[in-house]
């Protein structure tokens, strides 16, 4: 059994990556209508898609965040 603490950023990492895979399953959902012939989803499934970008940014200011931790214990 592993007793490593959790980083500074760990947490935020965390939470980036499943809004990015969110984002991301909400995209594939997007375009399937489009390759299906039917009709398209109204924009606020196309809005949902930003959340692949929200959840890289969030993801990324958790490594900085973990860098930046990392820099102080030095």
């Amino acid at each position: 059994m592993s007793t490593t603490p959790s980083g500074a950023g760990d947490r935020l990492v965390r939470i980036g990556a499943i809004v990015f895979f969110l984002g991301a399953l909400s995209t594939l959902v997007t375009m399937a209508p489009l390759f299906l012939g039917t009709h398209p989803l109204p924009s606020i499934a196309w809005s949902l898609c930003m959340l692949m970008g929200v959840g890289f940014l969030i993801a990324a200011a958790g490594v900085i965040r973990s860098v930046r931790a990392g820099a102080a214990k030095r």
